[in-house]
């Protein structure tokens, strides 16, 4: 019998599996299609992603780099309140090959990964768990002493378990404009209830345009929008669920939920790469197979790692909805070169940032 069954080859679950195997955990990955299809997530990622890829990935995922945002209350050619650094403070990558590679290093590690498997019901049993999925020979079962949810924001590993739902799902939308593009700089737009909108130059890969709104908004309508104030010709497009905020449990009896599947996400861009994989380590590191006890040091573990920035995050989102006014002056005020860390919100009371205003 397996230690780990991972439901999801996504950067979370990817991560999971290679740390585990990396342990000697005997661990298989089942992904749903094609791994890093369909695309339903940025590729604008900070500095921090190079610490979990192998180093001869730099040149295959780098696309861009960024130096820094610009800050919009208004659509495309409003004023701009510019924010930066004099090095890069984050990237755009390849998200498909990001997603790829990361796969691969788990399975460079020892863990099976098998793409074209969707898992159609889990059950936890008193001395493992059983996997029912849909793979290219028909209906397989996996047996393991433990599942691992890593299927994203619509988990199934969490609905076939019981375990509660993220607070929040907001709809994102996504596309690209395949003209090239090596700015430097992206632009944000404060005009989208409760969030935002954005446009990130990827270099020879052209542009990503997206926005997120609350489930009933008309995500499509005005994203649409943000691309004819550009004059962006979309040739791919894609949607899906972003989950805010944790819910209050991720583990269950021979369960546990990493990733979007378990609502680790900035709060305040939606983004949960580097969070997911973070919490990942914690699992791979705290959770022992043979003792379903330990399941909630991961639990303690993970909420400790995320918490400050998690709470931070909730903070820095709500400013999205402060009267215009305020934002204006707001913007105004903290506009020029930043000491902020993109996954980072306690780094606005850094020294670095600090320094910052100074200057």
């Amino acid at each position: 019998m397996r230690d780990f069954v991972v439901v999801g080859a996504g950067p979370a679950g990817s991560r999971f599996a290679r740390s585990a195997a990396e342990r000697g955990r005997d661990t298989l990955v089942l992904e749903q299609g094609e791994i890093g299809r369909p695309l339903a997530c940025s590729g604008h990622v900070s500095l921090d992603v190079w610490e979990y890829v192998p180093g001869d990935a730099h040149t295959r995922l780098l696309q861009n780099e960024i130096y820094g945002a610009r800050f919009h209350l208004d659509g495309p050619g409003s004023r701009a309140y510019p924010f930066y650094k004099g090095t890069p403070v984050s990237n755009a990558v390849d998200r498909v090959e990001l997603d790829r590679t990361l796969a691969r290093a788990a399975s460079d590690a020892g863990a099976d990964v098998r793409d074209g498997h969707t898992v159609t019901a889990v059950e936890e049993r008193a001395d493992r768990v059983v996997l029912t999925a849909r793979g290219p020979d028909g209906l397989e079962e996996f047996e393991a002493r433990m599942v691992v949810g890593a299927d994203g924001p619509r988990s199934r590993v969490r609905e076939e378990v019981g375990l509660p739902e993220p607070d929040e799902f907001l709809h994102g939308v996504l596309g690209f404009d395949p003209e090239p593009d090596a700015e430097d700089f992206v632009d944000v737009h404060l005009t989208v209830p409760g969030f935002f909108a954005w446009r990130i130059p990827r270099g020879d890969a052209g542009v990503e345009y997206g926005l997120a709104v609350s489930p009933g908004d008309d995500a499509p309508g005005r994203f649409d929008e943000l691309c004819a104030g550009y004059g962006a010709a979309i040739d791919e497009r894609c949607s899906g669920f972003i989950p805010v905020g944790p819910p209050d449990t991720a583990t269950g009896r021979r369960s546990l939920l990493v990733g979007d599947a378990a609502g680790q996400t900035k709060p305040f861009t939606g983004g949960g790469i580097l969070y997911g994989m973070r919490a990942a380590d914690v699992a791979a590191r705290e959770v022992d197979p043979r003792a379903p006890a330990t399941l909630s040091a991961y639990e303690r573990g993970w909420r400790e790692e995320l918490a400050r920035d998690v709470r931070l995050g909730h903070l820095v989102r709500r400013a999205y909805s402060l009267p215009r006014p305020v934002k204006r002056l707001g913007l105004r005020a903290f506009s020029g070169e930043i000491g902020v860390h993109m996954d980072r919100p306690s780094t606005l009371f850094s020294r670095e940032q600090l320094r910052a205003l100074l200057r």
